[in-house]
């Protein structure tokens, strides 16, 4: 059973909750997001309304710390001009310090968004056994929200950026995807704090071939990093949990 020790199973957890997340956020565009998207004004008006939804959903703000967190890894200039276009479309409001929140307009595509989800994964996953992987993920959860748990960064923690999460109600299926896709944020600041311990930039991280020592150690740090919410499980569970993700389609049958 090493290999579901806390540590281990970092590693194995990161690229099943990857699949099942890209997976089923590609299939929700397919099966109607895009559509969605355009009656709010496209990618261009809604982008970044999807990728903090959680947050801003939740009637909260997003700060520049957080905004930059979560943008470590492109051109932040850039990402802000992209967000005061949001804002001139009426979906973003931003204080005059770059902090910005979801406007009433923003906030009913973020509702529609969820309906959409919850319509997803109702056709995606049934039959699976939803509501346990939606508990055992929302334990792991519960560690990695609490501050404690959370990897030293030099930038800012993108996990911050996606909290609190909104309330979905009684939705298993909106639920187990919104925290899945949460616990990556918590992943992705253990590997920022891995590469920055290792005097590495973010381009210096995504230039550095994979089989190098340097990357090697990176990711074994990772994975020490984003093993605390694993503690939450049992071994027999956290290996309940990854073969209930890879029974998870994210695709239409």
């Amino acid at each position: 059973m090493d290999e579901l020790a806390p540590e281990a199973f970092a590693a194995l957890a990161a690229p099943a909750i990857d699949r099942v997340f890209a997976e089923t956020m590609l299939a929700t565009r397919s099966m109607g997001g895009r559509e969605l998207s355009e009656s709010f004004g496209g990618v261009s008006a809604v982008g970044y309304l999807i990728d903090l939804r959680t947050r801003l959903g939740a009637g909260e703000a997003v700060t520049p710390g957080q905004f930059a967190a979560i943008r470590r890894y492109g051109d932040l200039a850039q990402a802000r001009e992209i967000v005061a276009g949001q804002a001139e479309r009426g979906m973003l409001a931003v204080a005059e310090d770059g902090t910005f929140r979801a406007t009433d307009r923003g906030r009913e595509f973020l509702a529609a968004l969820a309906e959409l989800h919850a319509k997803v994964t109702d056709t995606l996953w049934a039959g699976q056994p939803v509501a346990r992987l939606a508990d055992l993920a929302g334990r792991a959860l519960a560690v990695a929200q609490d501050p404690a748990t959370w990897a030293v960064t030099t930038d800012g923690h993108a996990l911050s950026a996606v909290l609190p999460l909104p309330s979905l109600g009684t939705h298993t299926g909106a639920t187990l995807l919104t925290r899945l896709g949460t616990l990556r944020y918590h992943r992705a600041d253990a590997h920022a704090a891995a590469w920055q311990a290792a005097g590495l930039t973010a381009a210096g991280i995504v230039a550095l071939p994979g089989h190098s020592a340097v990357r090697i150690t990176v990711e074994a740090e990772t994975n020490r990093g984003a093993a605390a919410p694993w503690r939450a499980l049992t071994p027999a569970e956290r290996l309940e949990f990854l073969a209930g993700l890879a029974a998870l389609p994210g695709a239409p049958r």
